[in-house]
Order: C-alpha cells, then sequence, then structure tokens
C-alpha cells in the first residue's frame, strides 16, 4: 500500500517538491557555512521524495545543545516557510476525505521542517 501510495504523491507534486528541497540543498551546501542546513534538507528531500514508510525518529543524541541551536537558526534560515507551506498544503488536502493520508504526510514534513536536527530516517 506504501507503494502506490508513495507513487500517488511522486505523480502529483512529490517529484518537485523534493527536486526544490535537492535545489536549496545544493546552494546551501555550495557556501561554507550552509553545509550543515544543505544535509539537513537533504534529510527532508528523502522523506519528501517517498514520505510514506518513512519513519521520523529523534536520534541518540537529539536532546544537544548544538541541535537547538542549529535548530533556531535554521528557523530563520528557511524552516519557518517551508513549513508554513507544508502547513497550507496539509490543510488544503485535508480537506477532501481521500487527500486526508496526503495531508498527514505534509504535517509530517511540517514538523521535520520545522526541528530537522536531532533527526533520523527509518
Amino acid at each position: 500500500m506504501n507503494l502506490v501510495l508513495n507513487i500517488i504523491w511522486i505523480v502529483f507534486g512529490g517529484f518537485m517538491i523534493a527536486i526544490e528541497y535537492v535545489m536549496s540543498s545544493v546552494a546551501m551546501i555550495i557556501t561554507i557555512i550552509g553545509i550543515p542546513f544543505g544535509l539537513q534538507t537533504i534529510k527532508l528531500s528523502v522523506v519528501a521524495l517517498v514520505p510514506f514508510g518513512t519513519k521520523v525518529v529523534p536520534s541518540p543524541s537529539s536532546f544537544g545543545c548544538l541541535n537547538a541551536i542549529m535548530n533556531v537558526v535554521w528557523w530563520f534560515v528557511g524552516g519557518i516557510p517551508i513549513a508554513l507551506t507544508h502547513l497550507l498544503w496539509g490543510v488544503i488536502f485535508c480537506i477532501t476525505i481521500i487527500g486526508i493520508p496526503f495531508g498527514m504526510q505534509h504535517f509530517k514534513l511540517m514538523r521535520l521542517a520545522m526541528f530537522p536536527f536531532g533527526k533520523l530516517l527509518s
């Protein structure tokens, strides 16, 4: 079932979201300072490409001070606009009954977009 939902997701916009994340991560990795943020957007692009069946879990060292500082900096670099975009799409998809699973994936992406540091994909 996850395979079918991921194919539908990719066809109806998931591929474009993943491409946007990859392009922004390349732009951030070009600058030396932006490498940690670029690596986090690569994590976002993987989840944006195949969100069904992908779980985001806290890493064992996720409670460190560095992760908290990087998450706060990330909010100003791009986390808030990305999260608001996922919130908007999640609400739009949840209006219809058939779109609820896709809206829930946008809400998962929104949480990851707000706090990408200290998370692992499983």
